[in-house]
This record gives C-alpha cells, sequence and structure tokens, in this order.
C-alpha cells in the first residue's frame, strides 16, 4: 500500500462523513424543532393526553399496514451493519419522526435517540445506495448515520462518534469506522446547532478527589444502577414478548397501552413522567424534596410506553430514571448530589446500552472534566454487572463479559435466547446455537424492542 491509499481513503471518508453529517444534523433540527413544539402544546393543554390510546391505535395501525421492514428499529440499523443486508427502507425516517412526535404529543413516556439514530442510518444507507459503495464503505458509513443521528440530537458530538462504533459489538470498538464517524458527528452538531438548536444546559459537576473510601461508594452505586438497568430492559421486553402473545395487532396493543398510561396519569397526579421530561432531569441535581420513587415511577412509564410499541427511544428517559436514582442514593452515600445525579443520569444508559466509553465522554461534554473518572468507574462496573442484556437484542458478542469467547460472533439474544429469562447477569449458553436456532433467535429479537 503507499502514501496515497490513505491519504485517498481520509479525502473518501471525511466527504462522505460530511454530507452524512449535514443530513443527520438537519434532521434532528426538525426533529427537536417539532419536539420542543409538542411538548409545550401538550404543556399548556393536558386534556389531550386522553387521546393517548387513540393515537397509539392510529399509530399502530399504519405502522402495521406500513412498517413491517422497518419495524425492527435499532436493531435492524445493527443487522444490517454487521450483514450487509438489503438497504434500509427510506420511509424509516418519515415513519420513525412522525410517530415519534405524535407519541410526545400525547403524553407517551419515551426518548428520542432511537429515532435519530434510525433516521441518520436511513439517511446513510440511502446515500450508500445512490453512490453505489461496496460493503465495508457502506457499513462504515451506517455507522456515521448513527453517530451523526446521536451526536447531532444530544449535542455532543465525541460520545456520538464513540455511540456509533460501540452500540454494535458487545465489548470492541468498529474502529474502522472512526473518521466518518468522527466527522459525521461533528458536522451533524454544528449544523444543528447552526439552525438555531439550543440543546438543554445541565449543571456542572464539582470537583470531587477521588479516594479509596470514594471508590467503594461507587461500586455499591454502581450495583443500584446496574439493577435498576436490568430491571428496565427485563420489563420492557416482558410487556413486549406478552403483549404480542396476547394482543396480535399492533395498534390495539398501543391502544392498551396508551389506556394504561392515562390511568397512571390521573392516578399519580402529576405529568412529571411524561415525554421527555427534561424539567425533572435537571431538578435532581439539586432538589432533596424529590421523591424517592420519582426513577421508578419513570422506569414504568417508560417501560409500559415501549413495551406496548410507542415509538421514541431510551436515552432521555434513562438519563430521568438514572438522574433521580442518583439524588436518592448520593446522601445516602455521603456524594454530593449533584454529582451522583451526573453519574446516575450517564451510567444507567451505559449499563443498559453496553456503551460504558461513550456514556463516560457524553457525561463529559455534558457535565464538565470533573465528572471522571467517577463515572467511569460506575459505567464500567455497571456495565460488567448488568450481564449479556441490552436494550439492543441484535448486538453482537464476540467475547463474553466475564471471558471466555462464543464459538462465532452471535448477537446477544442468541447468547441468551429469552431475555426475560431468571438468569444470573452473565449467564447463557456456551458455544454456537445451530442454525435454526439462530434465525429463530434473530426473528424473536427483532420484534423486542421496535421503536430502538
Amino acid at each position: 500500500m503507499t502514501w496515497r491509499s490513505p491519504l485517498a481513503a481520509l479525502v473518501q471518508w471525511i466527504g462522505l462523513g460530511a454530507i452524512v453529517g449535514v443530513f443527520c444534523g438537519a434532521a434532528s433540527a426538525v426533529f427537536l424543532f417539532l419536539l420542543g413544539e409538542v411538548t409545550g402544546y401538550r404543556d399548556g393543554h393536558e386534556v389531550i393526553v386522553y387521546f393517548l390510546p387513540l393515537a397509539g391505535l392510529v399509530i399502530g395501525t399504519l405502522y402495521a399496514r406500513f412498517g413491517e421492514s422497518i419495524k425492527a428499529g435499532n436493531n435492524l440499523v445493527i443487522d444490517t451493519i454487521h450483514d450487509d443486508g438489503p438497504e434500509i427502507p427510506f420511509r424509516m425516517l418519515p415513519m420513525v419522526l412522525g410517530g415519534t412526535v405524535l407519541t410526545h404529543l400525547f403524553g407517551g413516556s419515551a426518548g428520542r435517540e432511537g429515532t435519530a439514530v434510525q433516521m441518520g442510518a436511513s439517511l446513510a444507507d440511502y446515500l450508500s445506495h445512490r453512490a453505489r459503495l461496496g460493503p465495508e464503505l457502506r457499513g462504515q458509513l451506517l455507522a456515521a448515520g448513527v453517530a451523526g443521528g446521536f451526536g447531532s440530537v444530544f449535542g455532543t458530538p465525541i460520545a456520538g462518534a464513540i455511540f456509533g462504533l460501540e452500540f454494535v459489538v458487545l465489548g470492541r470498538i468498529k474502529y474502522d469506522a472512526l473518521v466518518p464517524a468522527l466527522v459525521a458527528s461533528l458536522v451533524g452538531d454544528l449544523t444543528t446547532r447552526a439552525l438555531g438548536i439550543v440543546h438543554t444546559p445541565y449543571p456542572s459537576a464539582p470537583h470531587v478527589e477521588l479516594t479509596a473510601l470514594l471508590c467503594l461508594k461507587w461500586l455499591v452505586f454502581a450495583v443500584a444502577v446496574a439493577f435498576v438497568s436490568i430491571a428496565f430492559i427485563e420489563l420492557t421486553h416482558f410487556l413486549k414478548k406478552h403483549g404480542e402473545q396476547r394482543v396480535k395487532l399492533l395498534g390495539l396493543r398501543m391502544a392498551i397501552g396508551g389506556a394504561i398510561l392515562v390511568v397512571l396519569w390521573k392516578l399519580i397526579g402529576t405529568s412529571d413522567y411524561l415525554g421527555l421530561g427534561l424539567p425533572t432531569i435537571v431538578r435532581s441535581f439539586s432538589d432533596p424534596q424529590l421523591p424517592e420513587w420519582t426513577f421508578a415511577a419513570k422506569l414504568g412509564f417508560t417501560a409500559i410506553t415501549l413495551g406496548a410499541g410507542f415509538l421514541g427511544g431510551e436515552v432521555t428517559p434513562l438519563f430521568f430514571i438514572g438522574a433521580a436514582l442518583g439524588n436518592v442514593l448520593a446522601p445516602v452515600l455521603g456524594i454530593p448530589r449533584e454529582l451522583g445525579a451526573g453519574v446516575g443520569m450517564a451510567a444507567v444508559f451505559a449499563s443498559a446500552s453496553n456503551t460504558p466509553l461513550a456514556l463516560s465522554i457524553m457525561a463529559v461534554e455534558l457535565l464538565g472534566a470533573n465528572v471522571l473518572p467517577h463515572v467511569m468507574i460506575v459505567c464500567v462496573v455497571g456495565y460488567l454487572i448488568s450481564g449479556h442484556r441490552s436494550i439492543y437484542p441484535a448486538q453482537r458478542v464476540t467475547r463474553r463479559k466475564a471471558g471466555g469467547s462464543p464459538a462465532n460472533t452471535m448477537r446477544l439474544d442468541e447468547l441468551q435466547p429469552s431475555p426475560t429469562a431468571n438468569a444470573a447477569p452473565g449467564s447463557g449458553s456456551r458455544g454456537s446455537a445451530p442454525e435454526m436456532q439462530s434465525q429463530d433467535a434473530r426473528q424473536q429479537g427483532d420484534s423486542h424492542v421496535e421503536d430502538g
């Protein structure tokens, strides 16, 4: 290989990554603008929440009719990156965008990362097929689309780049896509900001010296984080699996889920657990009067929303859950409340998505450098304790967290076929599954979380 080859590759990666970044940034800007508008309208007209079951019926009916090929959501993106499957249908972008905006308008408890990632991936794959790119470059561009969507929707371009490389394979980073992912995430973030989007500011983490005693406290904190993330994963998968078994029609399942959420909303007497919940996340950093069960309530609202099939993502709800959990644990462990909330905000999602590096970096981008090394300790330990579970069942496993490799690369839902099994963290069958079992597990896994 001559010196010209890496230079030509660099130029190509920068050019393609920049194009993907502009597309992703523009899509995220439109998405975030619409989310702000519908959230503001819902806050001023809460009577609209009563129509959440009807909205679920309409969204579910449309998705069942036109969205069968894209229902796997983020899992479809992961499978396509690995298997070089058919082109991701471009209709994923308008359908997931419209479905998520309607979910938030009527009060569903969902996030935005799933939508941003899927929009970015569909845009990147559209570009790769129009440009007739080969399988290797196509996979790199898909990772760039994920990075561009994630980085631009949260205003965290470095974390976005790492997330696009880390979330595909458990325990390994897809370094071959590093340059296009970084470029796409940086350009995407710049584009979103240039279009007038202002991201939510979070309090800066205080400087706290790391000591041996504090390390022990963080270990206790990490155990709680891991079990909360496990509870979220298992409950969401349980509700989706059993909902699909008992109610075959997606629209009807979503209508039932919406009705349950309306009842819970009235029983609990507050709208804090509807939508993204950004004000409560910020409040968790300083309010000693935040109810101790706040994190559990948001966990339940979100698991029902996503388990029923509503669209969105998990990041912001998991930020809410983690920040509220940190608000409770920090004073008990003698940790500053604002530091505990910040670490919990990042660590719960890191544990649930198997992305400890991306979320540690994201915490720094959102909260400042003082959050290191505290957040890294909790993210890594939470990631290990949570075992072979994920909000993304299609993640590949090349090496188990506790050591030892399966006979070949496997999906998480093939390593541990039943996400709702009462297995200890890190458990799973040894060796590779037969081909027919692998196909069955893949079909089952793709149906667990339709919205990503």
